[in-house]
């Protein structure tokens, strides 16, 4: 049985995996170019197929990835319907294909080259670590261009920045940190 996520706790996620995994500091974004990079890439796409799936909605699917982490980490199920709407799904599995060995089937391959132990909670936990402090870090990228460029200042910023990087095509890419 899947637990329901109330808003109080969808709200709480970000900061209670910061506490379990830490956050990337200011100006040490380079460091995590190679899982930034697809994370943001991923996400701008799912942007240009459907401009409702907002930077607003990039919130959200980060928060319904975190959740979807956290379920792969403890096996505890979470009801998330009450945040699902269609653009917000388009994002989250824009950015689980970046990363995700459960969603994105070539990740899962490369990782069983390296031996990776998918039942293992303590190395899935580890495997997750660079992801979510990833997403934690564009989660706070959300709001410090929404301050400065607008409701969907986010995808306005990631544009200018890196959107001539970023083939006009639906494929997405990914990233594998090794886990030994």
């Amino acid at each position: 049985m899947a637990t329901k996520v109330n808003s109080y706790q969808f709200e709480k996620i970000s900061s209670q995996m910061e506490r379990i995994y830490g956050k990337i500091r200011k100006g040490d974004e380079e460091m995590h170019a190679m899982t930034l990079f697809p994370l943001e890439g991923n996400a701008l796409k799912a942007h240009r197929k459907n401009p409702a799936a907002s930077s607003y909605r990039l919130k959200e699917a980060i928060s319904v990835v975190l959740f979807r982490i956290q379920s792969c980490v403890t096996g505890e199920e979470y009801d998330l319907s009450a945040f699902l709407s269609p653009e917000t799904e388009l994002l989250a599995d824009a950015l689980q294909m970046a990363f995700d060995p459960f969603v994105n089937p070539e990740v899962r391959e490369v990782l069983q080259e390296q031996e990776m132990n998918f039942e293992d909670k303590e190395e899935l936990k580890k495997y997750y670590k660079e992801p979510v402090i990833c997403l934690l870090r564009i989660r706070d990228s959300v709001d410090t261009w929404g301050k400065q460029l607008g409701a969907d200042g986010y995808f306005k910023f990631v544009e200018s920045y890196m959107g001539s990087s970023i083939p006009q095509n639906e494929e997405y890419k990914f990233s594998v940190m090794t886990v030994h």
